[in-house]
């Protein structure tokens, strides 16, 4: 096994696994797979609303079905709040970091423009508060963290990388997201720096992924930056939707795995499907994971990428 490249599945334990989770879990998988590489488990279990054991024992159990196995963890984000800590303390050490009092309506009423995830560009409301004035709102309430970006005329705050599917990148922080969360006001530390640390304190060498987490990217390379992490590879794969042009979700129980598993003896079917998608499989095949990884290529991905992917419910398969 080469460790020279280290992929990992990083699902979050709200529910049921759907088609689309699926889809992002193979690619994973095979990207490192096909080149002799390592897998790493880890569960996004940051927020209490999110987290949920029983969920957690199905997500592993669904991947080993699906033939998606792993080499080392799993790892919980919920067990891991001292190396956050750590990285929040070397961001302040730095001078980056400043409390933020705006709630999310205040955020979403603004008129500024909003990023491509639909989070608002946050203006700087309370970048340059007093000392006086932070303590004066801090006694009414519990404030967010943010981490400074540099200006739009500084070179360091404009993120520039080549994705393997999406090809080259380019974003300005200040303009196209502003300065971001790094902890929530209930102290929950933020996503886009607990996958950094995670992912650098793991030897994680290939980050793949949904395509719509392709704009959290630029934010997390410049985390990477100013923490001194190495950058890693970026793969984001197309998101599928339903027949009805929605994205498929957890909420609306879109092709769960559970439903696969009642209704089908086996995953090749499912994942004939998925990787026919994306020219990995001939339409209508059945298809063992271990059987892609001699076909896996991110050049036939890349080729199939520019469609939409649509995918229909199991009952509809005929």
């Amino acid at each position: 096994m080469d460790d020279t490249v280290v992929g990992r599945f990083a699902p979050t334990p709200s529910g049921r696994m759907h088609a689309g989770n699926v889809f992002s879990a193979l690619m994973a998988w095979l990207d490192a797979r096909s080149a002799n590489g390592r897998m790493v488990l880890r569960i996004e279990d940051l927020d209490p609303r999110a987290s949920n054991p029983r969920n957690t024992e199905l997500l592993m159990d669904d991947l080993r079905w699906l033939g998606l196995d792993w080499d080392e963890g799993p790892y919980f984000q919920s067990r891991r709040q001292e190396v956050y800590r750590e990285a929040i303390h070397a961001l302040d050490e730095q001078g980056l970091l400043y409390p933020c009092f705006c709630t999310r309506a205040e955020l979403h009423a603004a008129s500024a423009p909003h990023a491509s995830d639909g989070t608002p560009v946050y203006a700087g409301t309370c970048r340059d508060l007093s000392a006086d004035e932070v303590a004066r709102r801090a006694a009414l309430r519990a404030p967010a963290t943010r981490v400074r970006v540099p200006p739009a005329d500084d070179p360091a705050g404009t993120i520039e990388f080549c994705d393997l599917v999406y090809g080259d990148q380019r974003e300005v922080l200040a303009r196209d997201c502003g300065d971001f969360l790094v902890q929530r006001s209930d102290a929950v530390i933020a996503y886009q720096l607990a996958v950094v640390v995670d992912d650098a304190l793991m030897g994680v060498t290939h980050v793949v992924r949904g395509q719509d987490l392709l704009s959290s990217s630029a934010r997390q390379i410049y985390l990477q930056h100013v923490l001194g992490y190495e950058n890693p590879t970026y793969a984001h794969v197309p998101l599928l939707v339903a027949s009805d042009g929605r994205r498929l979700s957890k909420r609306d129980r879109d092709l769960d795995v559970g439903y696969v598993r009642a209704h089908d003896n086996g995953p090749q079917r499912l994942l004939g499907r998925l990787a026919a998608l994306v020219g990995l499989a001939q339409v209508g095949e059945s298809v063992s994971a271990d059987a892609l990884v001699e076909r896996f290529s991110w050049d036939v991905v890349r080729a199939h990428a520019a469609k939409t992917c649509i995918f229909t419910k199991v009952a509809d398969w005929g």
